[in-house]
Formats: C-alpha cells, structure tokens, sequence
C-alpha cells in the first residue's frame, strides 16, 4: 500500500497496478471452491466406467464438472441421433489418428460392447486414415 501512496501518478504503470489491485483485489483473491463439485464428478466417473482414468486428476478442477457433463449428455447417452454404436466408432476413429493408446483400447470396447464387429472397426480405422492422408 505505501508504493500506491507514494507513486499515485495516473500516468505510471505502478498507479494502475494500485488502481486495479484495490478495485480488483479482493474479487481476483477469492477464488471459488470446486471441491465438492469436482469430487461427486469423479465418484460418478467411477460408478459410470468403473474406474477413473489417469488422464482425469490432470483435468482442472473448475472444468471436470462440465466436461463430464457433456460426455454424458452425448457421447455416453443413447437418446440422441446417433447410436452408441456409430459414436463409439466416430471416436475409434478419431482416436486412432490423434492416436491416443488409451482411446483407442477404450473406444475398441466401447465398440464391442455396442454391438460392433472386428470388421466394422477395423473399418472405421481405415476410413479415418484415409481422411487422414
């Protein structure tokens, strides 16, 4: 407080710091807790997929909660205009191109368990390699 006290000058940059820490400051200071939220995201990510992948505990706190959201609301639900089927094959094949080990392993059982065949995967992946090149 006493460098703003001191350098109270408009024009130098030492006042604007002063000028947007004391309008700003406490706002900026107090960041929201997520805790509660991120933990409950995570419990259902467990329940959901039986178990949690790594990748996840990476993920900021503040957007798991939506994130996971919105992988239930699409990917994961079958009410919407693509069947679970068609979807786990769309990010099989987007995944083998990225190429994500772990997508692919896990969009590979996704695929089976929808109903895919080995030949249906193995097409999508070709497909997307195409696109690809």
């Amino acid at each position: 407080m006493s460098v703003c006290r001191t350098r109270s000058s408009k024009h130098s940059s030492v006042g604007r710091a002063c000028l947007l820490a004391a309008a700003y400051g406490p706002t900026l200071a107090a960041a929201p807790s997520y805790a509660d939220e991120y933990d409950a995201t995570v419990k259902d990510i467990q329940s959901t997929m039986g178990g949690v992948p790594g990748f996840v505990k990476q993920f900021p706190k503040a957007g798991l909660p939506g994130a996971w959201a919105e992988v239930k609301a699409i990917q994961l639900s079958d009410k919407t205009a693509l069947p679970p089927k068609v979807k786990s094959l769309i990010s099989l094949a987007v995944a083998a191109q990225i190429p994500c080990n772990y997508c692919i392993w896990s969009d590979t059982q996704d695929a089976k368990r929808a109903g895919a065949t080995d030949e249906e995967i193995q097409e999508a992946v070709a497909v997307s390699a195409l696109t690809r090149h």
